[in-house]
C-alpha cells in the first residue's frame, strides 16, 4: 500500500535541510568525498542520466521550502517566539533588529539540533552521496534523527488530537499510529510535525508568561508612582523602560535566557 504523500516527503524534505545545513556546518565532511558524490550524480546512460535530473529536479523544488522545513522540524519556533516576547516585555520595537533576533535564533537551533544533524549526516546523507546506500534507505535514516527529536519534544495531548482526526477522516489508508502509541516511534509525520508546531507554539508562549511577567511588574510599579505623583499627562512607559533594561542587565538576562532556552530542549 502506496504512503501518503506528505509521509513520503517529509523524509526527502528533511534529506534537503540535512544537505543545506550539513555542507555548510559539518566540518569533517572531505573534499575529496564531496567532489566524488557531486561526480556520482551523473552516470554514464542516458536513461541514468535523465533519472538523475528528475531527482535532481526535485531536490531543487524540496531545497527550495529548506526553510520553513528549519521553522518545522527544530528548536526554531520556541526560541524565536521567546526572543520575539522578550523584545516587546522590554517595551522595545525594533532592539535588537529583526535580523539580530533571527540570527541568534538560527545559531541557537543549530547548537540544539547538531547531535540530530550530525546523525543524519552520518547515517544517511553522507552514504548516500558516496553511493553506498540507496535513496529509499538514506531517506529513513535521515529522517529518523529528527523523529526522534519531535517525539522527545511534542505533548501527548497535541499527539493524539491530529492523529485521531488523521485516523478519523483517512481510515482507508496507512493508519498515522500503526500501534497506536507515540513510544512505538512509528507516528507518520503528517501527524508529528503539526503535533510538534503547536507543542512548541505553547512552550514558546509559557516561557514568554515568565519572561514578560517582571517587566509587568516594573511597569505597574512606575506607573503607580507616577499617578500618585500627579503626572498624568506623563507615558509611564517613559520612565519605566530604562529600569526595565537596568533590571535585564543586572540579572545579566541574555546569559540566563540563553541557556534556559538550551537546556529547555535536554
Amino acid at each position: 500500500m502506496r504512503r501518503p504523500f506528505l509521509g513520503r516527503a517529509a523524509p526527502l524534505a528533511a534529506a534537503a535541510a540535512v544537505l543545506l545545513l550539513g555542507l555548510a556546518g559539518v566540518a569533517h565532511a572531505q573534499d575529496g568525498d564531496v567532489a566524488q558524490s557531486l561526480a556520482s550524480l551523473l552516470p554514464a546512460g542516458d536513461a541514468a542520466v535523465s533519472g538523475r535530473i528528475v531527482q535532481l529536479f526535485g531536490l531543487v523544488t524540496v531545497l527550495s521550502i529548506a526553510p520553513g522545513l528549519l521553522v518545522m522540524v527544530t528548536s526554531f519556533t520556541r526560541i524565536v517566539i521567546a526572543l520575539s516576547i522578550l523584545r516587546t516585555g522590554l517595551g522595545l520595537q525594533t532592539t535588537p533588529a529583526n535580523l539580530i533576533l533571527i540570527s541568534l535564533a538560527l545559531f541557537m537551533t543549530f547548537f540544539v539540533m547538531s547531535p540530530t544533524f550530525d546523525k543524519a549526516w552520518q547515517d544517511g546523507l553522507k552514504p548516500m552521496m558516496n553511493n553506498e546506500i540507496s535513496e529509499e534507505v538514506a531517506f529513513t535514516r535521515i529522517a529518523e534523527p529528527f523523529r526522534e527529536f519531535m517525539l522527545g519534544q511534542v505533548r501527548e495531548s497535541d499527539l493524539a488530537l491530529f492523529g485521531g482526526i488523521a485516523e478519523a477522516t483517512d481510515r482507508s489508508r496507512v493508519p498515522p499510529l500503526e500501534q497506536g502509541s507515540a513510544e512505538d516511534g512509528v507516528v507518520e509525520f503528517r501527524v508529528l510535525i503539526p503535533a510538534f508546531m503547536i507543542s512548541e507554539l505553547r512552550r514558546g508562549f509559557e516561557i514568554g508568561f515568565l519572561i514578560v511577567l517582571p517587566f509587568l511588574v516594573i511597569d505597574m510599579i512606575v506607573a503607580t508612582l507616577t499617578m500618585s505623583m500627579g503626572m498624568m499627562m506623563l507615558p509611564p512607559t517613559i520612565i519605566s523602560l530604562p529600569f526595565k533594561i537596568l533590571f535585564f542587565i543586572l540579572i545579566d538576562g541574555w546569559n540566563m535566557l540563553s541557556g534556559s532556552l538550551v537546556r529547555s530542549f535536554f
